[in-house]
């Protein structure tokens, strides 16, 4: 079973990834940043990473990209190799190619934008290696 972390701070937008992504894993959510990092650390404590992260872009407290970078920092301090980091897939109603530009830099895997297409969406699973 796959560990899944949905941040989200729309309750609809987290619905209904939480009802997509919930046939292939167990799906922790979280409605901001600081609650993101919180819940990522804690999966490194446990050494049961997230094997994805959906994160949305536009959020309080911390937006989406700075939380991208801190997850991607905290797994470089703690040298987890490349093919052991979680995927991370950004979400997003923007369509501003400089924070995607800049999320990429800092090491998401894909980009989403909402509404999710479906069809694509689980493409991107697939690619990304989270179903079959």
């Amino acid at each position: 079973m796959k560990k899944i972390l949905i941040v989200e701070d729309d309750m609809v937008s987290r619905k209904f990834l939480n009802k997509v992504l919930r046939e292939y894993g167990d799906c922790d959510l979280v409605v901001d940043g600081l609650e993101a990092i919180d819940a990522f650390l804690i999966s490194l404590k446990e050494s049961r990473p997230y094997d994805l992260i959906c994160l949305d872009i536009m959020m309080p407290k911390i937006d989406g990209v700075k939380v991208l970078k801190a997850m991607r920092d905290l797994e470089n301090e703690k040298n987890i190799p490349i093919d052991k980091k979680s995927k991370i897939i950004m979400t997003t109603a923007l369509g501003e190619s400089d924070i995607v530009k800049t999320a990429f830099e800092y090491g998401c895997d894909a980009y989403a934008s909402k509404p999710i297409d479906l069809d694509k969406f689980r493409e991107v699973l697939g690619k990304l290696g989270i179903i079959e």
